[in-house]
């Protein structure tokens, strides 16, 4: 029984409103991607060589919100969550992973990037990466490409660990 309740972007909406309605819509995939399996269940890597598991993509989207809203846009000290220098990959290490924790970071992060896009003046706000310029509207963009292709990783990893589909 699904209790995650998406919300289906407008059809017609000022553009700040629309991608962050996507987002959004992305973010609760994520979330119902993972309702209602076990802990291992979460943790299986089921497409082996690949260390990709349900638990693995929240934290690693957990990592990503952070960058992109927390580090780039609003120039915070955000440290990683999971990932150090020697394990650049850490947040796919999930064998030992706290899920409850996993859960609640990303939720936070999620939480904390919706307040810097509310409180940016505009679309045409931008933060620095790497010497380079990003706009919110292109940060937007990214991020919602982000989730897309990662739900699309958690739906092949679902139906491996038991035969659940949809959109």
């Amino acid at each position: 029984m699904t209790t995650t309740e998406r919300a289906e972007p407008p059809l017609e909406a000022p553009e700040r409103e629309m991608l962050t309605a996507w987002l959004d819509y992305h973010r609760t995939t994520l979330a119902w991607k993972c309702e209602g399996l076990t802990d291992e269940q979460l943790r299986q890597r089921t497409v082996p060589p690949s260390t990709l598991s349900l638990l693995g993509l929240v934290r690693h989207m957990a990592e990503v919100e952070r960058s992109w809203f927390l580090r780039v846009l609003n120039g915070e000290d955000a440290p990683p969550r999971y990932y150090t220098d020697a394990n650049p990959d850490g947040e796919f290490d999930v064998q030992d992973a706290d899920v409850a924790e996993a859960f609640a970071g990303w939720r936070e992060d999620c939480e904390r990037a919706r307040e810097r896009v509310a409180a940016a003046p505009s679309l045409d706000a931008t933060g620095e990466r790497r010497g380079e310029l990003f706009s919110l509207r292109w940060i937007l963009v990214h991020m919602i490409e982000e989730y897309a292709r990662h739900n699309g990783h958690a739906d092949l990893l679902r139906e491996k660990i038991d035969g659940s589909v949809g959109d």
